[in-house]
């Protein structure tokens, strides 16, 4: 059950116009540019991608990794209808919104990477069905997770008898909500299995589909603690009521990291390539990078009264999200290399649209925050 502790969700109102939104909406519309000449000129005119690196920093950050940052919703689902821990209920609703936006605009994005964009309608379409493909599985999965949240979430803006008959059947959508990013997060590390050699040693295992479906978990469980400490700065509202179960989420990361290191490390020795992690140039560096910023959170919030520190909770999501980032795009791009002559770095171009799908995806957070009832309780003042 819910903690009846807690205040309703309500909108926080307020002007949508303020300096971080206009800044927002301005990345946006630089991308949106860009996206222009894109959708007009091809992918060559503004990206940097080539034959031997047929996709780039989009394909990587707005399905790879952005998906990741929206696991919040189904990190939540999982320890509160799964594992039946109900004390973790006041976080579903804005976990789940940043969920809807996050996957909704990763994959929106999709068409974007796409050559062919106007054959996208394929991965609905049981004629190009694909099902011995690890990437239609990843693409059909996405798809249909996108509706599933989108049909969580209708009761924060639906009324009457239709917000009845969903809620009565919302048990049917949150099994699907947990099944669903459990296949495709393990299946996009079951994408780079398929790559074999292409991929250095540091990070090609048959571990793969576990270790991804794990920091996509952690991920979760961290953007949420980092949601919740940004949204009540700007929206200036209290955190008392959270802090206990944000204090439980930091112990549940420390324990989900330190079996990933232990998973990690074991999988190199069991494969004899431990040598490789002081052997192999900017990818030792990068593979360094990646586990102090996942072991730097042990330390951090091993200590209990760490875990009851607003600011050391914070600093702990932080790390572990740019540890996540890390990791992933060491795996996708960094670790990834198709033979001598082929290289790949993003175009400027490529990194403002990067830029503009975030702001965009805030901006809409924004929005929905003060005109839907999302976020418990009322702030003190609205700016």
């Amino acid at each position: 059950m819910a903690n009846t502790q807690h205040p309703h969700p309500a909108p926080f109102g307020g002007s949508l116009v303020s300096p971080l939104t206009l800044g927002l909406f301005v990345a946006f519309a630089i991308a949106a540019g860009i996206l222009a000449v894109r959708f007009a000129s091809g992918l060559g005119a503004v990206t940097n991608i080539n034959n031997g690196f047929p996709w780039g920093i989009w394909i990587v950050w707005d399905v790879v990794i952005i998906t990741g940052f929206a696991c919040g919703g189904y990190a939540i689902a999982l320890v509160t209808y799964i594992l039946n821990r109900g004390e973790f209920h006041p976080l579903i609703r804005p976990a789940l919104t940043a969920a809807v936006f996050g996957y909704s605009l990763g994959a929106f994005s999709v068409m974007v990477d796409l050559g062919r964009y106007w054959n996208f309608w394929h991965v609905l379409s049981p004629a190009y069905f694909n099902p011995g493909s690890v990437l239609f599985e990843v693409a059909a999965c996405i798809s249909c997770y996108v509706l599933v949240l989108w049909i969580e979430f209708s009761p924060v803006f639906l009324k009457g008898e239709i917000r009845q008959k969903i809620t009565k059947a919302m048990f049917v959508f949150i099994g699907l909500g947990v099944l669903l990013p459990s296949m495709h997060q393990s299946s996009m590390g079951s994408l780079l299995v398929v790559f074999g050699y292409q991929v250095h040693p540091l990070w090609q295992t048959p571990l793969l589909p576990l270790l991804f479906l794990m920091t996509a978990i952690t991920m979760g469980f961290s953007v949420v603690i980092f949601e919740t400490t940004t949204g009540a700065v700007y929206f200036q509202r209290s955190l008392k009521n959270e802090m206990p179960i944000l204090a439980k989420l930091g112990k549940i990361i420390i324990g989900l990291l330190a079996v990933f290191l232990v998973v990690r490390f074991a999988d190199i020795l069991v494969r004899g390539a431990f040598g490789l992690i002081f052997t192999s140039g900017i990818k030792s560096v990068m593979f360094l990078l990646e586990i102090a910023l996942f072991a730097a959170p042990i330390g951090l919030l091993y200590p209990e009264a760490n875990r009851r520190k607003l600011s050391k909770l914070f600093a702990s999501a932080c790390l572990m999200l740019a540890g996540a980032v890390v990791y992933r795009l060491d795996a996708f791009l960094v670790a990834y290399d198709t033979g001598p002559g082929w290289h790949y770095f993003p175009s400027v171009t490529e990194i403002l649209v990067t830029f503009g799908f975030v702001a965009l995806e805030i901006l809409v957070y924004i929005v929905f925050i003060r005109k839907f009832p999302i976020l418990p309780g009322r702030p003190s003042s609205v700016r």
